[in-house]
């Protein structure tokens, strides 16, 4: 599934689409085999240092799935930190906007935006919200430079990644896992072998180009 790395953004979009509909019945093991990697793919395209999943538990704020490119802030995949301290819980209440080119120079004009503990240039995040429209956390990703080129679009991508992996949440509960372990991720299922023609479609056109 790397060759998803060559895709323009056009094409992700596509390939998401079609993901939502093979995956339409909740019932379908693409889920635990695709998210992570449309999630790596889509960092690159968009040029992002950090994509994450967190949950919100209890005031804290739980990395799920961390993808980032080296060199990246440190962030892990099972750690922690205050809900109330972050972005993604202002964007969530509607104190921070979904997509900020420049998180910095919002920071200098508002009280809402959080003292970081790295530096943050362009920021994007959507809630998760699972089909008894919980709001399960937050899909975000960032980078350190400010990105005056990312538009709408790029957000809309985020927000049908965030469908995606809400599904899988979904998918998880009705599997009897309604609380994951602190080490849960959004890694492929040991032993699980799937084609959906979704990505069969994604491959050909990935090799076409």
């Amino acid at each position: 599934m790397e060759h998803l790395e060559k895709f323009r953004d056009d094409e992700l979009s596509v390939t998401i689409s079609e993901l939502l509909v093979a995956t339409a019945d909740s019932s379908d093991p693409l889920l635990d085999d695709s998210v992570s990697e449309l999630l790596h793919a889509m960092r690159l395209r968009m040029a992002m240092d950090v994509v994450f999943v967190s949950e919100f538990i209890d005031g804290q704020r739980m990395f799920r799935y961390v993808d980032a490119a080296p060199g990246a802030p440190a962030i892990e995949a099972g750690g922690a930190s205050p809900a109330e301290e972050s972005v993604c819980r202002r964007v969530v209440e509607g104190r921070v906007p979904e997509l900020v080119q420049d998180l910095s120079a919002l920071a200098r004009s508002s009280a809402e935006v959080p003292e970081l503990p790295f530096q943050i240039g362009a920021h994007l995040s959507t809630p998760i919200v699972l089909k008894n429209r919980r709001v399960y956390g937050t899909l975000c990703c960032f980078s350190a430079a400010p990105r005056p080129d990312l538009v709408q679009a790029d957000l809309d991508r985020l927000k049908l990644c965030a469908t995606l992996v809400a599904r899988k949440v979904d998918l998880n509960q009705s599997r009897g896992i309604v609380e994951p372990p602190p080490h849960w991720k959004l890694e492929p299922m040991a032993g699980e072998a799937y084609e959906s023609p979704a990505w069969h479609n994604a491959s050909l056109r990935a090799n076409r180009r």
